[in-house]
């Protein structure tokens, strides 16, 4: 069992990082709603490795605590693995996301129009919100915070569903 929470959470934040840096790579920033829907495809490894395991070495029955068990474990090794891929790519681009978002986000609002007070406040904000990332103590942590929730929900919901031994029941191979 741990072996299957190793390879489907490694393989999962792998591929979190390669969607979102692809993402990054090609179009600059990619959207929250992107992001997300990446982590959340990347994460439906949970379902298939929980169905793996109630198929293959339950005999195709599972009870919701071991289910959610498994999925948590994948949830957390991708969580890790989002993380520590995250601060990589970090120190190989010399921790310029943050300075080139908040840049983004001030040329977003000039764009838009925004003057005076509003503008020294986005300013202020964007220069609070560098600060802040450049502490690892909150840079790992706030990572850490945007994929877990995701991985929990699934695992949540894999758990609820794969414990009905009718849901996605294990096929027969013919003798």
């Amino acid at each position: 069992m741990t072996r299957t929470i190793l390879i489907y959470g490694l393989s999962s934040g792998a591929v979190i990082i390669a969607g979102i840096g692809a993402t990054l790579a090609l179009g600059g920033h990619s959207s929250v709603i992107t992001g997300y829907l990446i982590m959340l495809v990347a994460l439906s490894t949970i379902l298939i490795a929980v169905k793996q395991h109630r198929d293959r070495e339950l005999g195709g029955v599972i009870k919701f605590i071991p289910a959610f068990l498994i999925g948590l474990g994948i949830a957390l090794a991708a969580s890790f693995a989002y993380v520590v891929i995250w601060e990589i790519y970090l120190a190989a681009t010399h921790y310029s996301f943050m300075e080139k978002y908040t840049d983004s986000m001030l040329a977003a609002k000039r764009a838009a129009g925004v003057t005076g007070a509003a503008y020294a406040k986005a300013v202020a904000q964007a220069d609070d919100m560098r600060r802040q990332y450049a502490n690892p103590l909150y840079r790992l942590p706030e990572t850490f915070v945007e994929i877990f929730p995701v991985g929990l929900l699934v695992a949540l919901v894999s758990a609820g569903l794969l414990r009905n031994p009718k849901f996605l029941p294990a096929r027969s191979r013919p003798s």
